[in-house]
Order: structure tokens, then sequence, then C-alpha cells
């Protein structure tokens, strides 16, 4: 039963992206012919703003789209990942040429060379020109095609920035290239690999080689993560991988967990301030997008100050929250806090008082505020 309702959840979800997608057809003198894709904007997408978005492209499109921009949609409401631009490219009766490689050194030939070159010359250009992409990118691909995305690893300016792969059907050379490749990486790069038991079984096998050969290097800037699943087959894998795959990929992006915050921000030695700080830098640095600092990662910060009895970190807290939330308690909140813990009582109460014409936020309330000075106020008899 509870399959039955899962999978009726499933392809209500699938219908619901399938009806929102765009369906936009591009011609490539590369292929000599016209190719489909599926096109998946963010709920908010508009072009009366200067708002970009990374973009997602979909190998295997015709049956992985629907996968992909549904998990897209889902984390990026919640706002653990970017919003984002998905884009499916339509392969059904041209997987095999797309991906067609050298017996002799696995690299893309004839087809597939047309094909790898149809995509970073003429398909990620189109979508630059037509949408509003920041340069972050993503590459999806399952079997076959994920095999076909490492190619896009091979060049010197890698045309991703972050690759899924989903029991790759490797080429026999592939292991060794990707292996020298990321030895030798002097900018991030986001990787995630999957199989799964019951995956077929030389799938299987060659994966499991490639994450033995990949966790063996020792290269800051590859961003790696693999996962076996128990269970699903190569066809139902997709649907198990994708969310871990993005979850890891954009992990930074989500506001802090209770994990980070135990294991992370409890255990500094420096400025828990300078951490919340250093968080929202990569983001900008890896993605290009100014996140504005979430509310929920104030207060996880706020918790550490308490816990640790830091007080004096209250101070640059509160003037970072004056800047990201200038019409609101928060601001005010925290230097308060930093007069009162610091011995300036007065100030603290002032502090507190003159805030009241703010918007409350994040449960500090006007009534709060006002508690707390009456609190000083009769304690120091002012």
């Amino acid at each position: 039963m509870k399959k039955l309702i899962l999978l009726m959840l499933l392809c209500f979800s699938a219908n619901t992206i399938y009806s929102q997608a765009n369906y936009e057809s591009i011609f490539s003198e590369k292929l000599g012919e016209d190719r489909q894709l599926k096109i998946l904007l963010p709920r908010g997408y508009s072009d009366d703003d200067n708002k970009k978005y990374p973009l997602i492209i979909v190998m295997d499109g015709d049956y992985l789209f629907e996968a992909v921009a549904g998990n897209v949609d889902y984390y990026s409401y919640w706002e653990d990942i970017p919003e984002a631009i998905v884009v499916g490219i339509k392969q059904a009766d041209k997987r095999f040429d797309d991906c067609m490689y050298s017996e002799q050194n696995s690299l893309p030939i004839e087809t597939g060379a047309a094909f790898f070159e149809f995509v970073g010359m003429e398909l990620i250009p189109y979508l630059n020109k037509s949408y509003k992409t920041e340069n972050f990118r993503v590459a999806v691909g399952h079997g076959e095609t994920a095999n076909f995305i490492n190619y896009y690893l091979l060049k010197d300016v890698p045309l991703f920035q972050a690759y899924i792969t989903i029991s790759p059907d490797l080429a026999p050379n592939m292991n060794e290239y990707l292996a020298e490749r990321f030895g030798k990486l002097e900018n991030k790069i986001f990787y995630y690999l999957a199989t799964s038991t019951n995956d077929v079984g030389s799938i299987k096998e060659g994966t499991e080689a490639l994450n033995k050969s990949l966790t063996g290097l020792d290269n800051k800037n590859l961003l790696y993560n693999f996962d076996t699943f128990e269970g699903p087959s190569h066809y139902a894998l997709p649907a198990h991988a994708i969310p871990k795959a993005l979850e890891s990929i954009f992990f930074v992006f989500q506001p802090i967990s209770k994990k980070e915050y135990t294991e992370s921000i409890l255990k500094l030695d420096s400025s828990p301030v300078e951490y919340l700080q250093e968080k929202y830098t990569t983001i900008k640095d890896l993605f290009g997008i100014d996140k504005k600092i979430l509310v929920n990662d104030f207060r996880a910060i706020e918790a550490a100050i308490k816990k640790k009895e830091q007080w004096d970190y209250f101070e640059e807290l509160g003037k970072i929250a004056r800047k990201e939330y200038p019409d609101t308690l928060l601001g005010h909140y925290y230097l308060a806090q930093f007069y009162e813990q610091t011995g300036e009582p007065k100030k603290a109460m002032k502090t507190y008082r003159s805030a009241y014409i703010l918007e409350e936020i994040g449960g500090i309330t006007k009534d709060l505020m006002l508690e707390k000075a009456d609190e000083i106020k009769a304690d120091f008899g002012y």
C-alpha cells in the first residue's frame, strides 16, 4: 500500500513538472539537425530583475528531466538549494550516437564528438543568451550519459562545475583519465558518484573501482561524494541518487543544521560570526549568488555565543544583522545583549527600548525587548 501511494505521488509530481516545462527546439550545425529541449524555469523567474540562476543540464532528458526538475523545484522552495534553470536534452533515439567514443582511446569520435561540441559550443551559449544564467553549471547523466559528461572535465577549463554521475557505464580509460585530472584540479569541482547493490554487475564494478581511485586522491579542490544504495535497480537508481547529489553539491547553501551546529560551529576555536560570514562568502564564490543571511542562521550563531558565553561576538553579529535586516529588531537585539553582558546595562536598556518602532522577526518581539529593558531597570534601579 505504501509503495502504491508513493508511486501515485511521484506520478502526480512528474505530471505537474511536465505541464510546467517549456519545450524548445534548437538547430545544431554540429549535429546537422534540430534537438528538442525541456526547460523548467524557477517559480520566481522574471525578466524584470537582475537575478541570475545556476544552470543544470540533464542528459537523457526524455526520462531523467522530470526527476531532476522535481527535486530542484522542491529543494529550492525550502531554500536548501538555490533556484536553478533545468534543461533536459532529449536523446531517446540518438543516445548511442551521442555517446560514441573510440575503442582505442575512449574519447568521443564522429557523432559523439559532434554532440560534445553541440553542448559546449551551441547549447550553453544559446541558453546563456536566452535566459538569466549564472556561471555555475551542473551536468547530470545516467549510464552511458554519466560516462559522457566526464569528457567535459578533461578540458583545461571544465564546462561544468558540478557533475552528477549515476551508475556510469564507464569507457575503458575513463578511470585513469579522471584520476589524473582530479589530481591536478586548480579550481573547485563537485563530483557525485552513485551505484547500488542491484546495479548492472559490470557497471557496479567499474563504479566501485572509480570510487577507490578518487578516494585515494588528495586535492582540496575536489569536492567528492559517493553513495552505494541498498536495493534499487540500475533504472530505479536516479530517483534515489538525485536528491542526495543535490544535497551534497549545495550543502553550504543550506541553512545551518543541527549537525553543522554541533559538529562545526560549537567546536570552533575562532569566531562563530566569522564562520557565518565565510559561509555566505563561499556561497557567493562557488555559485555566484548573493544570498541574504537567513534569520535561522543568525539564531544558530546566537545560540553558539550563549552556549560558550562568548559575549563579545554579539557586537559584530548585531552590526551584520542591522545591515541585513535594517527595519527589524534583530540587530538591536544582539547589540543590546552585547551591552548587557559586557557591563553596560544602561546602554543595553536604551537599545532594547529604542528598537520598539522596528519590525518583529524570528521570534524576537517588541514585548520581549520591553521585558528585557524592564528587567534591567528593576535590577539597577534606573
